[in-house]
């Protein structure tokens, strides 16, 4: 099978490059599947999993992204993500923690919150516990 180079890159760290048969993400309109000579295409993405088949190896690497910018060109795919987290460095815990503290913090209408803000916070953390959740599957 062919492969495309595949970086993922937050604003922090080069998370992975490599050679991968397929990419999974999660596209702004849907979950996107990107296999090697894809049409060349530029898109924003939803916080999500990000799951890479790499070439001869059984389990597929596994990236959390908190949104970001897809670039797809026929060999190459770059996510450009505001949050990267390799999967087996996320934290069930820390995630229930940051859900909670939103959905108080939501709850709370008397304090002086940036509603959006605190509503994004909650969106991440919940794509981030069922990201947990489809790594331990």
């Amino acid at each position: 099978m062919s492969t495309m180079h595949v970086d993922v890159v937050s604003a922090e760290e080069l998370i992975f490059s490599g050679e991968a048969e397929f990419v999974a993400l999660p596209g702004e309109q849907g979950e996107l599947g990107i296999m090697p000579r894809h049409a060349p295409l530029i898109t924003r993405i939803r916080p999500g999993a990000v799951r890479i088949r790499v070439p001869n190896q059984v389990d597929e690497e596994f990236v959390f992204v908190a949104g970001g910018i897809l670039e797809v060109q026929p060999n190459t795919v770059t996510v450009l993500a505001d949050t990267a987290i390799r999967g087996h460095d996320l934290d069930e815990a820390k995630a229930e923690e940051a859900k909670r503290r939103a959905e108080e913090a939501m709850a709370n209408k008397e304090g002086s919150i940036d509603f959006a803000k605190v509503q994004a916070e909650w969106v991440v953390a919940l794509a981030q516990l069922a990201a947990i959740r489809k790594l331990r599957k």
